[in-house]
């Protein structure tokens, strides 16, 4: 099949940058401190219908500013430029930030590594911070390290599995139903092409913006 065939080109052109990327996410993981992972679960709570660069750069400036750990909503939503949806986005941030502080002390670490394996870890979540769902979840683990066996299913890995035949059609919505059922279908594709289901996230995201990013 082209389309396959035309995939694995672009495979082995990125077959060292992909592993060095995800290398640099498990790093933050082993390496960083709770700010930053907390960090990193803002970033994925802003990207639902924007930008990942325009939600990254909104991150920077919450962490220059002092605001990501101590801004009230109003003040994280004003360094949210560009950022869709910013009041509730800005609310949904300080909430998480609740939920894992503790004495005072943002502890985020500790409550992750309580879940023996990532599939339960990403049902708690969804479950526990409010605007959180399965695709923000997976990206939030992915982004810490924890990435191997969970698919982020944004309009660029769907676009593709469509063109790619692993799915007939792009669906309006994701219950969790239909997110569990294209994962388990992009797992079987990745087993068949020979490609870790973590590269391949980041192949197609790759395919579709030129880049490796977040």
């Amino acid at each position: 099949m082209e389309k396959v065939t035309s995939i694995r080109r672009l495979y082995d052109v990125k077959r060292q940058e992909i592993p060095e990327r995800l290398e640099e996410f498990g790093q933050l993981w082993l390496n960083g401190d709770d700010d930053e992972v907390f960090g990193e679960l803002a970033f994925c709570i802003l990207t639902p219908q924007s930008k990942a660069k325009i939600c990254w750069d909104a991150i920077l400036r919450l962490r220059e500013s002092g605001l990501l750990l101590k801004g009230d909503y109003k003040q994280i939503e004003r360094k949210l430029l560009g950022v869709r949806f910013k009041n509730k986005k800005a609310e949904y941030i300080v909430g998480a930030r609740r939920l894992f502080t503790n004495n005072g002390k943002l502890s985020i670490k500790p409550i992750i590594k309580r879940h023996n394996n990532v599939l339960k870890c990403r049902e708690w979540i969804v479950k526990n911070i409010k605007g959180i769902g399965y695709k923000e979840a997976s990206h939030f683990l992915r982004n810490i390290g924890f990435g191997e066996e969970i698919a982020i299913l944004d309009r660029h890995i769907l676009k593709n599995l469509k063109l790619l035949g692993v799915i007939e059609h792009i669906p309006q919505s994701l219950s969790k139903k239909t997110y569990l059922q294209i994962e388990e279908s992009m797992k079987q594709f990745a087993r068949q092409i020979e490609i870790p289901l973590s590269h391949l996230d980041l192949l197609f995201w790759c395919k579709e913006t030129g880049e490796i990013f977040k």
